[in-house]
Parts: C-alpha cells; structure tokens; sequence
C-alpha cells in the first residue's frame, strides 16, 4: 500500500497494491495493521454504501460533532468522485482551507479523511458507489454541516450550480457562522 499526504498532511491518499491474473484481482483494501504502520491509527466501526445514479450529485459536507466525531476511508467500486476535506480544527494553520482529490474504481485509490474535517464528494460519472468506513456511529443528534458553495472556501466542484443535491444539504451554515468544535491538537 502506497499513502501520501495532500496539501493538509492529515489528509492522505490510499493507493491499496492490487494482484490480478486471468481470473481477475485481489487486493486488501484494510488492514489496520498496515494502516497503524502508515500513521493511520482509526478504529472503524461502521462500513456504508452509497450509490448516486446522476453524474454531478453532490454530498456534503459533512461531519458529526464531539463526542461522535468521525474519521473516515473512502473508496469508489464503481464510477469516480471529486472528494473534498475541509480543514475545520480551529487554530491549525490550514483552517478553512480544503483539499481534494478525483477517487475512482479505475484509480483504485482511497482518502483517509480524519477527525476535524468537513467531507464531501460530487460524482463525475452516473450510476456512481462509494463505500466508506467511519470510526464512530453515526449519530444524527452529532450530524452537522458546511454549506458546499460557500464563497470563503472557494471549492471548484465540477458540476458547478447544477450540482444535484438533498434539501438538507442545501441548507447548511457558511464556515464563518459555525461554531468552533474542533481544536487543532483535538485527538493527538
């Protein structure tokens, strides 16, 4: 397994070794062994699937608020994603910044999402499944939100002002309206 750090360097991409022959691939997608020697010491709890029939459909973003924080790995089985982390840890030097990065089935890649991170993705391609791993339940009491077009963060979605989106989604708060949850050196 190849990982490497994005511009926030909490933020990693997963590139998981894949071995095929004639009869297709295998390849180990977590190993939380693998994952501990690589700085990743998430204890998942919680797989979820989705699947978003429309190119263009934007979820996001999200996170789940202290005690039932969550960090989370992403993959794609099918189609690709724009993925987006959104730095929320009051005081770290990348706060209100994001980052992103194109995670598809082709690439075989993954992102490693940790605590203090609004996430979200738009899919590039229709009929789209994600799977992800979360390291707390999820709680909708601790559900809460980052507004995907706030003009602080200046994130270039590809599907722009057509993206396709839930109501709730559309009505999430602008960072600068958002409380102060989490501290940069939260969970060090």
């Amino acid at each position: 397994m190849q990982v490497t750090s994005l511009a926030i360097p909490e933020v990693r991409l997963i590139a998981p070794v894949k071995h095929g022959d004639h009869r297709g691939f295998f390849s180990e997608t977590y190993s939380k062994q693998a994952f501990a020697a690589a700085g990743i010491a998430a204890d998942f709890v919680q797989d979820n699937h989705s699947l978003s029939g429309e190119a263009g459909t934007l979820r996001g973003l999200h996170f789940q608020v202290p005690p039932r924080v969550q960090a989370k790995l992403l993959r794609v089985v099918r189609g690709a994603v724009f993925d987006v982390a959104v730095d929320l840890r009051w005081g770290s030097p990348s706060y209100g910044r994001h980052v992103s990065a194109v995670i598809s089935a082709a690439a075989w890649n993954q992102i490693f999402v940790p605590v203090g991170f609004a996430h979200g993705f738009c899919t590039l391609e229709p009929g789209t499944e994600v799977l992800y791993k979360v390291s707390e339940f999820y709680a909708p009491e601790a559900e809460q939100g980052l507004a995907w077009n706030d003009p602080d963060l200046a994130i270039d979605w590809p599907a722009g002002a057509g993206a396709v989106l839930s109501e709730r989604d559309r009505g999430w708060p602008r960072l600068k309206d958002l409380s102060r949850v989490f501290l940069y050196d939260q969970g060090r």
